[in-house]
């Protein structure tokens, strides 16, 4: 197995930079209320797995890593401006196993703080170097309105009757897997890449981005509690529509679509038994394993991708695969 050396370095280094974040941002100042919760979630750490990414797609290419730590950190704060908002949208009591910062305030100073977030996220990139900001800028707005996409194609999903499966993989490759690809793509421009080889990164990215929010639906059914973090089942109780609801839906004949379309109806339900139930049609039809076939497919796709790319330091090369393979086989 690949000795995760770099990463474990930068992770430290980025760490540091990440939690010097909010003296920047405007920790102490007034009003208090707006900046505290930015170095809330900023504590509440995380994979950090974005940044990292973009860290170590610049060390295939150049040995100085640490000198875009400013434009890594502005991926990691976005993400993070992008969670307090959608934890209000869903809802969600809960974040890395700790209160949102809507349930710990209230949503208006959630949706404050983090449009303060986005701004500081963008004063993070003007570290660029001038002939490369334009270009830096432009992927970033790009990303930055896709994600966005991505959220409102997902709650417009809440209404419909039926969601097809194309229609989800291209909502969850907005949501996730396009910040993944810009973190990647961005790494590597900001290190002098070959454009062809910045895109098969993103596209590396892409992929694997897909793969990794179908783990995340599949644990958000299938893990354990305590490794987890959030609600287990918490997809279920929303009757949201992913993909192993989709699928469900899709395979369900007779008795066990009766049963499905009776929890998806229930207005007022014991939350234990609902997420109960719903797994018993799960595993009837055998939901899990297309999951994690489906996964496998993306993930393969993306590997294809990263196998074509041109380089310069085998050490990161061979790192960043065993990173990737690393989170495909995570608990949480």
């Amino acid at each position: 197995m690949t000795k995760i050396s770099h990463a474990n370095a930068l992770l430290g280094k980025l760490e540091t930079f990440i939690q010097q974040l909010p003296e920047h941002i405007g920790t102490g100042a007034e009003p208090k209320e707006l900046y505290e919760p930015i170095t809330y979630i900023l504590s509440l750490g995380g994979k950090r797995i974005r940044p990292l990414l973009s860290l170590m797609a610049y060390g295939l290419y150049k040995n100085d890593p640490e000198t875009i730590l400013s434009q890594s950190a502005a991926i990691e704060v976005f993400h993070n401006f992008t969670l307090m908002h959608d934890d209000i949208m869903d809802n969600a009591p809960l974040r890395r196993g700790t209160a949102t910062v809507h349930e710990k305030w209230n949503a208006n100073i959630a949706i404050l703080s983090g449009d303060v977030m986005l701004v500081k996220a963008y004063e993070l990139l003007l570290d660029t170097e001038p002939n490369l900001l334009k270009e830096i800028i432009r992927l970033f707005n790009k990303t930055a309105a896709e994600v966005c996409e991505g959220q409102q194609f997902d709650m417009n999903f809440e209404a419909y009757e039926t969601v097809s499966e194309a229609d989800y993989i291209n909502m969850i490759r907005l949501k996730t897997a396009v910040l993944l690809g810009l973190s990647l793509q961005m790494g590597a421009l900001l290190a002098g890449a070959e454009k062809s080889d910045a895109q098969k990164l993103y596209d590396f990215g892409m992929n694997i981005g897909v793969g990794f929010q179908l783990k995340d639906d599949l644990l958000d059914v299938f893990a354990d509690q305590a490794k987890f973090g959030k609600q287990v089942g918490g997809d279920i109780i929303a009757n949201k529509k992913t993909f192993l609801l989709i699928k469900a839906l899709e395979l369900a004949k007779g008795p066990t679509a009766e049963k499905l379309n009776y929890w998806l109806n229930q207005t007022e339900f014991d939350k234990e038994e609902k997420v109960k139930a719903v797994k018993e049609v799960y595993d009837a039809l055998g939901i899990k394993a297309l999951t994690e076939a489906k996964m496998q497919f993306y993930f393969q796709a993306g590997f294809d991708q990263y196998d074509l790319i041109h380089f310069k330091n085998e050490s990161y090369f061979q790192e960043l695969k065993q990173i990737t393979q690393d989170l495909i086989h995570r608990e949480k």
